[in-house]
């Protein structure tokens, strides 16, 4: 593509540390996951953070280290990166899933609350909530910061409190994201970051949970280094674990990153808003939207088609911009409509009309921090001329209709 969907943004400064990792002969284990796991921790605002290999491996690490297995329900949303979802099923655990806020995108805390209070009773001792239908226990709510934008924290952090709920928060999306001045991933239990390279931050591969809890963080830090814990010889495991590590490597590129967090984050909102200036007023085009006292930390910039004023499905633009040489891509499919989920997942879902009208009407157009206000415009460009010509070819046709039915009558 000449103009890639995504690129990350490398600097000499990346390299040369790097560079500094593999000449120092230790490569894993080192002080560079030291050091970015306490400058992780410091800029999300919790108190301890784990790296791992990926965002994955980080939500697959909060689910066990919340205890949540096979006989639990966890509430999310389906509108996600299939990941939120199998770091549940990796533990045989059952998502349920409840609609989105339309305008959003985020789980719609009203759906969550209509869900809990139709399906689920009180346990006998009145310590837990008990599915009706299915009869585990409801452990958890796993918020994810779709595109960037936080969820309505507040609102699920009543509920989680009301109804005696964990928060595992999917940040993976929202590094530097904010509400009321706090930053996203640490309102629940535990969040989690990932970094892949189309990320505000990127380690080429990895990812991060971020906790105040010193239990979680640490069985988190066995579990991923194949279940030592920190008193562990190499060859005495204390639990069964995984290799989640985070190379040496991998971390001297996510320092640097950190350091340069806030002005990358900048960038990204600077492309944004030229991106506003370029699209708006275009009818039936819905651009991303913003709420009140939150503070959205640009992951991509996904545009909808919806209305009658659009004269062409989500496909065909994706497949017009891609023919001029422009990355772009459907964000997100529905989770529930995923294959493996309907072959797999036997759970009864309710029907999510918002959630599969944004997986037919969501699109992602290139985003990246180095953008230029001249690709920017020859994006934009794009996406205006396919709109006008499809709404030209629409409109002749039945114009054509109406004359003749005038004439006729």
């Amino acid at each position: 593509m000449r103009i890639p969907l995504a690129r990350p943004d490398i600097t000499e400064r990346e390299v040369e540390a790097v560079t500094r990792v593999l000449r120092s002969g230790q490569l894993s284990l080192g002080p560079r996951l030291e050091e970015f796991e306490e400058k992780l921790a410091a800029f999300s605002g919790a108190r301890y953070a784990v790296a791992c290999n990926s965002g994955t491996s980080a939500l697959h690490l909060s689910v066990k280290a919340l205890g949540i297995g096979s006989e639990d329900e966890v509430l999310t949303s389906s509108f996600s990166f299939v990941a939120s979802v199998n770091c549940l099923l990796f533990e045989r655990a059952v998502p349920v899933f409840a609609d989105i806020d339309p305008r959003t995108l985020n789980l719609d805390p009203s759906a969550v609350r209509a869900v809990i209070l139709r399906d689920y009773r009180w346990s006998v001792d009145r310590k837990h909530l008990v599915n009706r239908h299915t009869g585990r226990t409801l452990r958890a709510l796993l918020p994810v910061h779709v595109f960037g934008l936080p969820c309505d924290m507040r609102a699920l952090v009543s509920i989680a409190r009301e109804f005696r709920l964990a928060i595992l928060e999917d940040s993976c999306e929202a590094l530097g994201a904010e509400v009321d001045g706090r930053r996203a991933g640490t309102f629940g239990d535990v969040g989690v970051f990932a970094f892949y390279p189309n990320k505000q931050i990127t380690t080429g591969e990895g990812g991060a949970l971020v906790t105040d809890d010193w239990q979680i963080a640490r069985l988190s830090r066995s579990l991923r280094n194949q279940g030592r814990d920190d008193r562990s010889e190499w060859l005495r495991h204390t639990h069964l674990g995984y290799n989640y590590r985070l190379s040496e490597l991998h971390c001297a590129l996510g320092i640097v990153q950190l350091e340069r967090a806030n002005e990358l984050i900048a960038a990204r909102a600077r492309v944004a808003a030229a991106y506003l200036d370029q699209l708006a007023g275009i009818p039936g085009l819905s651009l991303p939207a913003e709420s009140p006292g939150v503070r959205r930390s640009w992951f991509v910039y996904v545009i909808r088609l919806q209305g009658p004023a659009i004269r062409l499905s989500r496909d065909r633009l994706l497949a017009e911009l891609r023919r001029r040489g422009i990355g772009c891509a459907a964000y997100f499919p529905p989770i529930h409509l995923q294959p493996y989920f309907r072959e797999h997942c036997s759970a009864p879902r309710d029907p999510l009309p918002h959630t599969e009208a944004a997986g037919r009407e969501c699109l992602a157009l290139p985003f990246f921090s180095s953008m230029t206000a001249e690709q920017v415009e020859e994006v934009s460009a794009a996406v205006r001329r396919v709109l006008s010509v499809a709404s030209t070819h629409t409109r002749g046709p039945v114009r054509r209709l109406r004359a003749a039915a005038s004439g006729a009558s």
